[in-house]
């Protein structure tokens, strides 16, 4: 008799929207004596409804992280959009951030925006190279400090994937995750990379490039049945994780993703 077996699942981060006045106040008032901020806020609810759903690798966090990143560097001009003098950081707020979150789920995992994404112009350094090391660098230092309050490890979310920027960070706790690659974004992620998360509609494309590339587990984000089945006719079970990144009513949507997180044995 056939049986419904569970897949594991993998968030990688929300963007929840921002809070009414006197929804944002009452939250506040409920957090005093903790990081209570619109970022403390947002982290909190790109969270909860993962544990309410019963998501196996929980992840808070995500693009709205921005800010805090840019209030955590130094060298930056007024308008934080470009650098002016040498990149320093302070990781207090941050920190601050990643103990409030393992106070709900030791070793949760936190998503930031990739460097690239912060969108900001190099006025300083002059050089390419100089440029990627200062704000890699800053990277390493800021996941460094929420790790040690707690933090798991880190989704970077990148629109594309910058090969300099993933050579420098990439690692067991470190995962570049890109909500829609191309096939180049996707060569890049499978070189650096032993485990990738891609759409349905990218499966094929993954197993292409598998024979040039080591792939130990792969993450099939919105998956449907024909994704499932393509994935597991490739891997075994425990190598493939249904996942998320959740832009919209976040309350359903990872209720959604565990609910389609079966296969049939």
């Amino acid at each position: 008799m056939a049986k419904i077996l569970p897949l594991a699942t993998r968030a990688f981060g929300a963007e929840p929207v921002v809070p009414d006045i006197t929804e944002l106040a009452g939250w506040v008032a409920d957090h005093r004596g903790t990081t209570a901020d619109l970022q403390g806020f947002r982290l909190d609810v790109s969270l909860a409804p993962q544990l309410d759903s019963g998501i196996t690798f929980p992840c808070a966090g995500g693009l709205f992280c921005r800010g805090r990143i840019l209030e955590s560097l130094a060298g930056l001009s007024d308008d934080r959009n470009s650098a002016v003098g040498e990149i320093d950081v302070d990781p207090g707020a941050l920190t601050g951030d990643a103990l409030m979150l393992a106070a709900q789920r030791k070793e949760v995992w936190c998503a930031l925006p990739a460097p690239h994404t912060l969108g900001i112009t190099d006025t300083y350094y002059g050089d390419d190279d100089e440029w990627c090391n200062a704000l890699t660098g800053a990277y390493r230092t800021l996941m460094r400090a929420m790790r040690d309050a707690g933090i798991g490890g880190h989704v970077l979310i990148c629109d594309t994937v910058e090969e300099t920027e993933i050579s420098a960070l990439a690692g067991k706790k470190v995962f570049f995750f890109a909500p829609a690659p191309g096939r180049e974004n996707l060569l890049t992620l499978m070189e650096y990379q032993r485990q990738v998360a891609v759409g349905n509609t990218m499966l094929e494309t993954v197993f292409d490039l598998a024979g040039e590339y080591e792939l130990h587990r792969l993450i099939v984000t919105d998956p449907d049945d024909d994704g499932i089945r393509l994935a597991l006719s490739h891997l075994d079970p425990d190598q493939v994780i249904a996942g998320g990144y959740c832009t919209d009513a976040c309350d359903t949507y990872w209720k959604e993703l565990v609910k389609s997180a079966v296969y049939v044995k």
